[in-house]
């Protein structure tokens, strides 16, 4: 029987434990001998990284497949096919960030080819992939030269299996991903940018010989090469965007280049993690898997087509593989939780090599994708999760709670994948409408650079417009919207409640919140993203003014309402000073706030017991501010 009560109050068999549970998941996909490879990331274990190899683990506690190359980690293992037959795996352990190998079928343990830095983490390599020569292993090597957070170097090294001296095989730019030997191993390819530049605004695709020099043959000023593959031994194939949007080229050494299909889709991405791909050669010489805006797609050169798969998993990350007209990746759908696939492109068929259940299936929502219109006439697109629970209706006339999700980067999108996140909240009536505001990807260059100079502007204004449309066509109940946000989505949650009237309280994880902190100067980041504000507000000491009017930080006597603060106190990325300082600064202000901080935690939470305590206590938050008692969880303690 269907129950009457308020929005907020029903109940869900959908719980926080769930949600953490479902929080880690699969990634870093390969094909390799006839077998699956892939990492997965276990919440119930610290969010340990494990390596499996078609299912089965490979290493077991301690081990942690994971490195700090960027600071978000690059590609942390490579399957060699060593002389004489076997092979073996190289992988990063996050303790040490050393390189190990391990012979999978040989019964031994991991053992380590790189030395023991003098300084914890004082050397960090990623991006891994095997050497054309079955004795190495290429990727870049990260080292740090000093005490503060920007100094490192990088070099694109050659790292002997045998746990010989690393040989540099180029070091062109502040930062390197992409790394590709030539079939023949006469040649290497890579992608470079330095700074103020970030990858998804210029970045330069390199080769060079083996030993020798670099050039430059696509990308620079104002064009981003996102991937980069070999197409034999003597021509490249590259996403890059010099007409506006990621599209597959054909780059010869000489620079020429050829659009394999022109098209306004993006068929690339940013690249947040070296080593991440958004397409592979089939194997027939011109047909090519490509996720086109996250979707599966396949790309003819023959007709300049690109296809979408009819396939029942329209969310696909970023790594994709394809071996033998088979693509490997990690899918999913609202419905359907992602896991790990392959999909044969000549019979249709997908076999899921790992979990791909979804608890509660009846309880789980079904986004809407809408455009909605700013004042000025700008469409910004969001995806709308309506309250839904079918044991429960609520009282008529009431209008129900709403959130604003706002996705992290910020250059980067909403993926609409099963987020048990998500459907904690609408499981118990409260509506999430997640923005692809002003700056996401996934909608050509010009989209993008909305933000460029703007952040704090644009992406508050979007968000807001989306909010304040849903209040008036009666979806939402205007006077009890709320945001929520972490990272980047933490700085847009705070701007917004610092800034604009639209919302009662706010959730913000892991954020920025002064902007003059974050940056080489104030050395409360990390190097990769030390010069990020320079394209999204200004550059010093001429933008001195915006960072200050913009940083939440220097309003919080602006509060539209109460907020709780969670973060994670070892975040290199944006550390816990920035949200200390923001909070002591509310004490005896009479707003209530709360704030969490999670030993252990880095940027972005992967334990089970701290994804448990975050849900659970932005619940009660919201139940305390706008107005209901949902069921099932303690009652966070608010201070003023």
């Amino acid at each position: 029987m269907v129950e009457i009560a308020s929005y907020g109050t029903w109940e869900s068999p959908v719980t926080a434990l769930e949600a953490a549970r479902a929080g880690g998941g699969p990634q870093w996909v390969w094909l390799h001998g006839g077998a699956v490879w892939w990492a997965c990331s276990l919440p119930s274990e610290g969010g340990r990284l494990e390596l499996l190899r078609d299912g089965a683990p490979l290493l077991g506690a301690p081990w942690n497949v994971r490195n700090r190359l960027h600071e978000y980690g690059g590609r942390p293992y490579a399957v060699v096919d060593v002389p004489g037959g076997g092979v073996r795996v190289a992988f990063t352990n996050w303790e040490d960030q050393r390189i190990y190998l391990l012979d999978p079928d040989g019964g031994g343990g991991p053992a380590p080819i790189t030395v023991e830095p003098s300084v914890r983490h004082g050397v960090r390599y990623g991006d891994l992939v095997a050497g054309p020569d079955g004795e190495s292993v290429w990727c870049v090597r990260e080292s740090v030269t000093g005490p503060a957070p920007t100094d490192v170097v990088r070099e694109i090294v050659s790292v002997p299996l045998d746990g010989g001296e690393p040989v540099v095989l180029a070091a062109s730019h502040r930062f390197m991903a992409g790394v590709r030997p030539s079939p023949d191993g006469a040649h290497l390819a890579w992608l470079g940018w330095d700074h103020p530049d970030m990858p998804w605004d210029s970045a330069e695709l390199c080769v060079a010989g083996v030993g020798g020099g670099h050039r430059v043959v696509a990308g620079g000023s104002g064009e981003s090469v996102c991937q980069v593959e070999w197409d034999g031994s003597t021509a490249l194939l590259a996403l890059t965007d010099p007409d506006g949007w990621w599209n597959l080229h054909r780059i010869g050494f000489d620079g020429s280049r050829e659009n394999l299909a022109a098209c306004e889709r993006e068929l690339g991405g940013a690249l947040w993690k070296p080593g991440q791909t958004w397409f592979a050669p089939v194997g027939d010489g011109y047909r090519y898997a490509v996720l086109a805006s996250g979707s599966l797609a396949v790309l003819d050169e023959r007709g300049r087509t690109v296809t979408p798969v009819e396939v029942d998993l329209p969310v696909w990350q970023a790594g994709i593989v394809v071996s033998g007209g088979v693509v490997a990746g990690v899918a999913g759908g609202p419905l359907v939780e992602s896991s790990v696939v392959t999909l044969d492109l000549s019979s249709g068929e997908v076999t899921h090599h790992s979990e791909a259940a979804a608890p509660h299936a009846r309880y789980l929502p079904e986004p809407e994708l809408r455009v909605f219109s700013r004042p000025d006439g700008q469409r910004v697109p969001a995806w709308v999760y309506l309250p839904f629970n079918p044991d429960f209706v609520a009282p008529e006339g009431e209008l129900p709670p709403f959130v604003v999700h706002v996705h992290g980067g910020p250059t980067g999108r909403f993926a609409p994948a099963l987020d048990l996140d998500l459907a904690f909240l609408t499981s118990r009536g409260i509506g999430v409408v997640a923005v692809d505001y002003g700056g996401s990807t996934g909608y050509g260059r010009a989209y993008r650079e909305r933000l460029r100079g703007q952040w704090g502007v644009v992406d508050v204004e979007d968000c807001a417009a989306v909010a304040e449309a849903l209040a008036a066509e009666g979806t939402a109940d205007g006077g009890r919207l709320a945001i929520r946000g972490g990272s980047a989505g933490g700085w847009t949650s705070a701007a917004s409640l610092t800034s604009v009237s639209v919302y009662r309280c706010g959730m913000v994880a892991f954020p920025i919140l002064d902007l003059a902190g974050w940056t080489a100067e104030g050395g409360e980041t990390h190097d990769f993203e030390s010069r990020y504000v320079e394209g999204l507000v200004g550059r010093l000491p001429e933008a001195e003014r915006l960072y200050r009017e913009r940083s939440p930080s220097g309003r919080a006597d602006r509060l539209a309402g109460p907020v709780l603060m969670l973060q994670g106190l070892e975040d290199e990325i944006c550390p816990p000073a920035q949200a200390e300082r923001f909070m002591a600064g509310l004490a005896g202000s009479g707003v209530p706030h709360a704030y969490l901080a999670f030993e252990g935690e880095q940027h972005g939470f992967r334990r089970e017991a701290t994804i448990v305590a975050a849900l659970e206590a932005e619940l009660s938050f919201y139940g305390q501010v706008l107005g209901f008692v949902p069921s099932g969880v303690p009652v966070l303690g608010l201070s003023s």
